[in-house]
């Protein structure tokens, strides 16, 4: 008679599939997945209440430090919130290196997505070929603003920095260049029969549940919903634009994987008409005072992040500093289907899927 046990494994904190210190506790028979309990918060840093004893300016470091691969982003959702609060018009020309920075950081962090990914599930090239094209990006970013990760550039009513001279040129030269070496990832990856064996009917769930879950980004449209905060609820100046949401049927990682790929296609789209349209001349800055105070009340702006929708919840008392700050970060909110993937599923698969949700932990433990 054949006996079988029921066994606890730790997959993390420290593991190199986890992109983080993030400790997922399984419960195993056989190689069969019977529960899973994701615990977070070992990078918990309490940005929100840091925050109450800090003017706004101040707080924008911080939210570099949340989600580190879209730090532009998230620059951008705090001093949008400030901005809504203040009822403050922001220049055309800052507007435009925002969405440059913005579209720019989300090519660079579906890039670290790629190419980790795949690395995940066995393939060495692509990560090497993503990180090429990423420091490109990283370059273009440091130019503009000084740093390589955690930027710093945006401004309650602006940006810190102009374009230096030939940046504008050098984005336009980028774009041509990043479309052909798409073409290149998907000769490589997209119809590997490997990869697709790996991806393919892996980490299903419906449109229904995708909602239920409060899923966003990709995670959602991979379920066939096409809802994009930047068509949807235009913010800044992306109405301005022609690009399309991409989705797909199946809510499997496969359709997770189409989805990312095409939102690189559509955020080149994006650039290569703000390079157009972008202005010869014009102020970055509105006319703010120098130490920044919202008026009394409350706001709640949110926008596109590369993980889906991130949020920003600002009640302010008059003072130079928020009275409460709250952030919507999506990776926190799209990891909790994770347990349900898993359940069930050959162990063989838990990277699988839980590489194709595309958390980042800075942002889920905050």
């Amino acid at each position: 008679m054949i006996r079988t046990e029921e066994m606890l494994l730790n997959v993390g904190p420290q593991h190199p599939s986890t992109h983080g210190v993030f400790r997922l506790v399984i419960k195993i028979d056989g190689e069969i997945i019977k529960e899973a309990t994701p615990v977070i918060g070992y990078l918990h840093r309490g940005t929100e209440k840091l925050a109450e004893d800090l003017q706004y300016t101040q707080i924008i470091p911080y939210t570099d430090r949340m989600d580190y691969l879209s730090a532009m982003t998230n620059n951008y959702v705090l001093c949008h919130a400030v901005e809504t609060m203040m009822n403050l018009e922001v220049p055309e020309r800052a507007e435009y290196l925002r969405i440059l920075a913005m579209e720019l950081g989300r090519v660079a962090s579906h890039l670290v997505w790629w190419g980790t990914y795949l690395l995940d599930i066995g393939a060495v090239s692509p990560f090497l070929y993503a990180f090429r094209e990423r420091e490109m990006i990283i370059n273009l970013l440091n130019e503009l603003s000084g740093a390589r990760l955690t930027f710093n550039y945006m401004r309650v009513g602006g940006v810190k920095w102009d374009a230096p001279e030939g940046w504008i040129e050098k984005v336009a030269e980028f774009v041509p260049y990043m479309r052909e070496q798409l073409k290149g990832y998907h000769d490589l990856v997209s119809g590997n029969e490997i990869f697709l064996n790996r991806v393919k009917d892996v980490g299903i769930y419906t449109k229904e549940e995708a909602i239920a879950y409060s899923l966003s980004g990709a995670n959602l449209r991979c379920t066939g919903v096409k809802w994009d905060l930047r068509k949807d609820e235009p913010y800044s100046i992306y109405d301005r634009f022609q690009f399309d949401i991409p989705t797909e049927e199946k809510g499997d990682a496969f359709a997770r994987y189409n989805v990312r790929m095409a939102e690189i296609e559509e955020s080149l789209k994006i650039i290569e008409q703000a390079v157009e349209q972008f202005p010869k001349e014009g102020p970055i800055i509105a006319k703010v005072p120098r130490i920044i105070k919202a008026p009394k009340g409350e706001a709640y702006v949110r926008i596109e992040s590369p993980r889906g929708e991130i949020g920003c919840y600002i009640a302010s008392d008059g003072k130079k500093e928020p009275y409460r700050l709250k952030f919507r970060r999506p990776s926190f909110y799209n990891l909790q289907i994770l347990p349900k993937l898993l359940e069930g599923e050959n162990m063989a698969n838990l990277i699988t899927i839980l590489g194709a949700i595309d958390i980042v932990l800075g942002e889920v433990d905050g």
